[in-house]
């Protein structure tokens, strides 16, 4: 008597579970696209900063205010990115110091 090897076929789901088991998963963002992606922020939030201090240096600005905000958020911006990179390349610093 001759045996055959069993042939499995996967099995595949169907129906949708109330649990959302089933649902199609989401594309989640990397580290790095956020990151690219707040340094691009910030990045227009300073050219929008030199754009509204050339707008006002020629005398077409009726609002100082607007200036003053979009150089201080410009300013906050640029404080965050800069503390991050300086966590980051402390981080960095420790775990290059740790002994295996």
């Amino acid at each position: 008597m001759e045996m055959q090897a069993l042939q499995m076929t996967p099995v595949s789901m169907h129906a949708e579970s109330h649990l959302g088991e089933t649902r199609p998963k989401e594309e989640v963002k990397g580290f790095g696209e956020y990151l690219t992606e707040a340094l691009k922020k910030t990045n227009d939030l300073q050219l929008e900063s030199d754009r509204q201090n050339a707008l006002l240096a020629a005398g077409r600005v009726e609002d100082i205010s607007q200036v003053v905000v979009a150089s201080q958020k410009a300013d906050i911006a640029l404080q965050l990115t800069l503390q991050l990179r300086n966590r980051a390349l402390s981080a960095y610093q420790e775990i290059m110091r740790m002994q295996v």
